[in-house]
């Protein structure tokens, strides 16, 4: 018998700001934390604004030394930090195996940038080679185990967009079967000009807002920040008394491999993500859908099909919204991060508006929210859609003692 998940803490830095107080606040208002970009000159770019994480900048360190790090790794560090105390066991993980996974699609960018242009203004052999260390996928991974001293396993999902759900779902499959008994999981990734180039180069980024299944929508606004949850085993979460915010109840992947960057049109590979989370979690009501919502053109046609493909008839009846034309699109660490406002979508009963939504879609009919209400919301759906075609999607409920 499969053991049960639940999540008893969070860590959350979005262009909202760090903490899930304000993030909670600011995102169930419809607040915008889109602006011009301040990290590099974006003005030569279809494109000129994003979410930045302007609140951060660098987190204190015990073991390492911070200015060699990149600021991925302070976000991964910082937010692992923030649930590791709101889960009120930041000491006894030092004591246990713990598991560590998650999802980037950058990793240390911001550092791999620096590199090339020493490289370029200074030669191959004057270049810092420290740059690239921390530029790998998988050494923010590795900081954090030596900054907090743990012990355990980690692994690193880098699946394009849908990274952090991914790293969300190994996590969940690894607790129940019985591998672990605690996993610290979620995903991160940094504003930077690389990718902000290659986004705009495929015309996927908005001159204007970002404006999810709108009939006018251009396109996407890229964000920065990291999501991390710990998630325990029940009965491991219930004898140390924590305080448990939600349960993990079924986790489903895909991959259609149709294009390096377009989605497959029809919807029905994603369509199979979803349902797998579904059969996983026994097929629960869904009160609502946390979408991949990246307002771009081909992606919410497609997601819109998916969904119907997955609920047939009731698909226009479950309300739906997208948190990045608030935040941005987070890339590695959007999956998590809408993990944890899904999550607190519950323990509130809000649903959250899909702001930038004027002009219906007959394409994209789906029951789009456009302001905050009060809901009884239970079970969340939340989709991650990523390049090449990796599709993801997590279930997740309130936390009653008996299901």
């Amino acid at each position: 018998m499969n053991r049960r998940v639940v999540v008893t803490g969070i860590g959350i830095i979005t262009a909202h700001g760090v903490g899930k107080e304000i993030n909670w606040a600011k995102t169930k208002s419809g607040i915008s934390g889109i602006g011009i970009i301040k990290s590099f000159d974006s003005s030569k770019y279809r494109g000129k604004t994003g979410g930045e994480a302007t609140e951060f900048s660098t987190t204190i360190l015990n073991k390492l030394k911070g200015k060699r790090l990149d600021r991925a790794s302070h976000l991964l560090i910082h937010t692992t930090r923030e649930a590791l105390a709101d889960a009120n066991i930041i000491d006894a993980v030092k004591d246990i195996p713990i598991l560590l996974s998650v999802g980037t699609t950058l990793g240390g960018m911001l550092s791999g940038e620096i590199f090339h242009k020493e490289v370029i203004k200074r030669g191959i052999n004057r270049a810092r080679v420290s740059h690239v260390f921390d530029y790998l996928a998988h050494y923010q991974a590795i900081n954090l185990f030596k900054e907090l001293e743990l012990k355990g396993d980690f692994f690193v999902f880098s699946n394009a967009c849908a990274s952090g759900t991914d790293a969300i779902g190994h996590a969940f499959n690894s607790i129940r079967y019985g591998d672990y008994d605690v996993a610290i999981c979620g995903g991160y990734d940094t504003m930077n000009e690389f990718s902000f180039a290659g986004f705009n180069s495929l015309m996927a980024i908005t001159p204007s807002l970002c404006m999810p299944f709108d009939k006018n929508r251009e396109g996407l606004v890229l964000g920065e920040g990291a999501g991390i949850l710990i998630l325990e085993e029940m009965e491991h979460a219930i004898r140390r008394n924590a305080h448990i915010l939600g349960e993990i109840a079924g986790y489903g992947a895909s991959s259609d491999a149709c294009h390096m960057t377009s989605p497959e049109p029809s919807g029905k590979c994603a369509a199979i993500a979803i349902q797998k989370a579904l059969k996983d979690a026994c097929d629960p009501e869904i009160d609502y859908i946390n979408t991949h919502g990246t307002g771009t053109k081909y992606n919410d046609i497609m997601e819109t099909n998916a969904i119907v493909i997955a609920f047939e008839s009731k698909a226009k009846e479950i309300p739906v919204s997208s948190i990045k034309p608030m935040i941005g699109h987070l890339l590695g660490g959007a999956g998590a991060v809408e993990a944890i406002v899904s999550l607190l979508s519950i323990l509130y009963k809000t649903l959250i508006p899909n702001i930038n939504y004027k002009t219906p879609d007959p394409e994209c009919a789906l029951n789009i929210v456009t302001e905050a209400m009060g809901c009884n919301i239970k079970t969340i759906l939340s989709n991650s859609f990523g390049f090449g075609g990796s599709n993801a999607s997590i279930i997740i409920k309130d936390f009653l003692w008996k299901n």
